[in-house]
C-alpha cells in the first residue's frame, strides 16, 4: 500500500514540478474560468439592472451554473491533459517499464485533476464574490455533493477520452478539449431539462450533470433540495464510471498487446 502511494505521488510530483517552474501554465489554468465568470457575471449584472430582482435570481442561477459547470470541465480536462502530457513527452512507455500499475496511473491522473480544478476554479469563485457579490457557498453544505458529482462526471468522461486515444492514437486527442462542449446542451447548465425537445430529454436525464443543475435551480429558485435528482446523479455516476473503467481496462490491455504504449502519439 505504501509503495503504491509513493508511485502515485511520484507521477503526480512530475506534473506538479512542471507547474512549479512555469507561471504561464498556472495562468492558463485560471484564465478560462475567470474569463467565463466575467462574461456571465456582466450578463447577470445587466439583467438585474434592466429587469430588477426577478432577473437577479435568474442571473444568479446563470452565474452559479457557469461556476459549477467549470468543475466538470476542469476535472475532465485536468485528467485528459495530464495523460496527454505523458504522450507528448514520449513518457508513457517509460513509466510502464516501472512497477506502476494502470490503476495507479488513473489515481495519479485523478489527483492532478483535483489540483488543476481547484487552481482554476477557486480564483473564479472568489472574484465572483468580489465583483458581483455572488457567493456560491450560499447554496449550503449540499454544494459538496454537487461538486463531488460533477467531478466524478468529469473523471469518467476523461477516462472515455483516454480510452479512445489508446485505441485511435493522436487522431482522438481533440476530444480532450471538445467532448464536454458537445454534452453541454444536454446537461441543462443554464436551463431546465423541460425546455429541451421531448426526444432529447432522455439523453439529458442520462447525464448526472443535468440532475445536479436541476437540483441547483431548485435551491436557488424554489428553496427546495430535490434529493431525487441527487440520488439519480449518484446512481448515474456509479454506472458511467464503472463503464468507463471497464472500457479503459480493455483499451489499455489492447494497447499493451499491440505495443501502442511505445508508439502512440507518433
Amino acid at each position: 500500500m505504501r509503495g503504491s502511494f509513493r508511485r502515485v505521488w511520484g507521477l503526480m510530483y512530475r506534473h506538479l514540478a512542471l507547474y512549479k517552474g512555469s507561471w504561464p501554465r498556472l495562468l492558463e489554468l485560471a484564465y478560462w474560468p475567470i474569463l467565463n465568470m466575467c462574461i456571465w457575471g456582466f450578463t447577470a449584472t445587466f439583467l438585474t439592472a434592466r429587469l430588477g430582482d426577478t432577473a437577479a435570481v435568474a442571473g444568479g442561477a446563470l452565474l452559479g451554473g457557469m461556476l459549477l459547470w467549470e468543475v466538470t470541465l476542469r476535472s475532465q480536462m485536468g485528467m485528459s491533459i495530464s495523460f496527454l502530457e505523458e504522450l507528448w513527452s514520449r513518457n508513457l512507455g517509460h513509466i510502464f517499464v516501472s512497477p506502476l500499475r494502470p490503476t495507479e496511473l488513473v489515481a495519479a491522473l485523478i489527483g492532478m485533476s483535483v489540483i488543476r480544478m481547484l487552481i482554476g476554479l477557486v480564483p473564479a469563485i472568489l472574484l465572483a464574490w468580489y465583483f458581483y457579490a455572488y457567493n456560491l457557498f450560499a447554496l449550503g453544505p449540499i454544494l459538496i455533493l454537487f461538486f463531488a458529482n460533477l467531478m466524478i462526471m468529469g473523471w469518467w468522461v476523461a477516462l472515455g477520452v483516454v480510452s479512445l486515444i489508446l485505441r485511435h492514437g493522436s487522431g482522438a486527442e481533440p476530444l480532450a478539449w471538445g467532448v464536454l462542449f458537445g454534452l453541454a446542451p444536454f446537461s441543462a447548465v443554464f436551463y431546465p431539462v423541460s425546455v429541451l425537445p421531448t426526444v432529447l430529454q432522455p439523453i439529458a436525464l442520462a447525464l448526472p450533470a443535468a440532475h445536479v443543475f436541476e437540483g441547483m435551480r431548485g435551491i436557488l429558485l424554489d428553496g427546495v433540495i430535490h434529493w431525487d435528482h441527487l440520488l439519480a446523479a449518484i446512481g448515474l455516476n456509479a454506472f458511467w464510471m464503472a463503464a468507463a473503467i471497464l472500457l479503459f481496462a480493455r483499451q489499455f490491455h489492447q494497447a499493451r498487446i499491440r505495443g501502442a504504449l511505445l508508439s502512440i502519439g507518433e
